[in-house]
């Protein structure tokens, strides 16, 4: 298999153009090329500058998870330091966790980030969102967002050999025209990932503000999960100034 390692975009373009398959950190797929055999031409984006940015409001692909630190917001950070061990994290990258993996740990996070993707095709460079990546499983360059007022991210203990651990991410984000909020919030529940938002009044308490999510997505989660979400989002609105 030959390995190749653009370092612009117009060479990753001419990698894609030619066949070659990308790959973030090979973790997922290794096994089943070991098991089917090796494509005769890889492409990892590595050394690809559009690629391995880390930024407050921008993270590239290529980033491997170990090396997602203070500079990003707190919900992303604390998603990327849950995802397996020590190992895996310093060789699985955010691209390949996101589009290559069942489980996509940092997918909740991203969302309650309104995170938007940049993806790399044929024709050169677009932005699109989260949904069509996914779907489409399109060639993802990085994700870009508006900082938030806060974030907060939590993981339930798992059982070894079970079900992906319950996971709970929100965020609060301002209206920059109105000046007013919105409370973001995400969760994987098994395999599924639900997200959705509703405004948030600094002058109500944090009951009032999760008794507004039983009335999205979030409200049909079982009893056990919306507990969860209640603790977690009274936690995220608790350290936040009136």
């Amino acid at each position: 298999m030959l390995l190749r390692l653009p370092v612009s975009l117009s060479e990753a373009q001419e990698c894609l153009a030619e066949g070659a398959i990308p790959i973030g950190g090979a973790t997922l797929v290794w096994a089943t090329w070991q098991r089917d055999g090796f494509p005769e031409q890889a492409m990892s984006l590595r050394r690809l500058p559009e690629a391995n940015v880390i930024g407050r409001e921008e993270l590239g692909a290529a980033v491997m998870l170990h090396q997602i630190d203070e500079r990003v917001p707190e919900v992303l950070r604390r998603a990327a330091a849950t995802v397996g061990t020590g190992a895996v994290r310093r060789t699985a990258t955010v691209g390949g966790n996101l589009v290559g993996s069942t489980l996509r740990c940092l997918l909740p996070a991203a969302l309650v980030l309104n995170a938007g993707a940049v993806v790399l095709e044929s024709d050169g460079v677009r932005e699109t969102d989260l949904a069509e990546v996914l779907a489409k499983r399109h060639l993802l360059l990085g994700l870009r967002w508006r900082e938030p007022i806060a974030s907060a991210y939590r993981k339930e203990a798992g059982e070894a050999g079970g079900p992906p651990p319950f996971v709970v991410a929100a965020a609060v984000h301002a209206d920059g025209v109105r000046q007013l909020r919105h409370l973001r919030v995400a969760v994987r529940d098994g395999y599924d990932v639900l997200d959705d938002s509703v405004p948030y009044d600094t002058g109500a308490d944090a009951d009032q503000v999760v008794d507004l999510l039983q009335d999205t997505t979030i409200g049909t989660l079982h009893s056990p999960g919306r507990a969860v979400v209640r603790r977690h989002v009274r936690e995220l609105l608790a350290g936040l100034p009136r």
